[in-house]
């Protein structure tokens, strides 16, 4: 009788505990990386992906004590993989164009958009752009950017390009070198 009331006390508190086990297991841990310098950021970007964080999102601007900084989240869950990144800003969207489709070509593919103001540079566009290099081979993609400053131009091009199969990632407002405030969006579509 001892042993059945000792095997059922057992029972119970495993049954207590399994929850509190279980919400333990599904914890994420964040890390917030913010700088203004593009090379800084890809570093502290690996850095954090080394200790098995994962890219979450971006937003540049003005913060309160940084003045014009990137913000990059990454998070990082009990069942991430790891990852590698890779971040390109420049103020020429034809440089970003053929680094993003380069990117691509090396297996990364386009996970966050957004404006950098850095202190030489000015305002440039940045991409950042993730691979699991454990992983599978993933989808091939190619890239297509479109840089406008008209709207109407942009729905357009837009549809133009949604007629081969291009789907809109992201978009942003950038200070491109020739064309002054533009907007820029980043396309892609499979290929294989």
């Amino acid at each position: 009788m001892k042993f059945l009331a000792l095997a059922l006390a057992l029972a119970l508190v495993v049954l207590c505990v399994s929850p509190s086990v279980s919400q333990a297991q599904d914890v994420t841990s964040y890390r917030v990386l913010a700088t203004n310098k593009t090379s800084t950021m890809q570093k502290e970007m690996q850095e954090a992906a080394a200790a098995g964080f994962r890219f979450a999102a971006v937003m540049g601007g003005e913060t309160s004590f940084g003045g014009n900084e990137v913000v990059v989240l990454m998070q990082k869950t009990p069942t991430a993989q790891r990852f590698e990144y890779r971040l390109l800003a420049t103020n020429k969207t034809s440089t970003l164009q053929k680094e993003l489709q380069e990117a691509a070509d090396a297996g990364f593919a386009f996970v966050g958009q957004t404006v950098f103001e850095s202190l030489f540079g000015g305002k440039e566009v940045a991409a950042i752009l993730e691979r699991n290099p454990d992983g599978p081979a993933t989808d091939t993609w190619e890239y297509k950017l479109i840089a406008t400053k008209r709207t109407s131009t942009l729905q357009k091009e837009l549809q133009e390009l949604g007629d081969q199969g291009f789907q809109a990632l992201a978009m942003t407002v950038g200070q491109t070198a020739i064309g002054g405030a533009e907007l820029v969006v980043i396309t892609r579509r499979k290929v294989r």
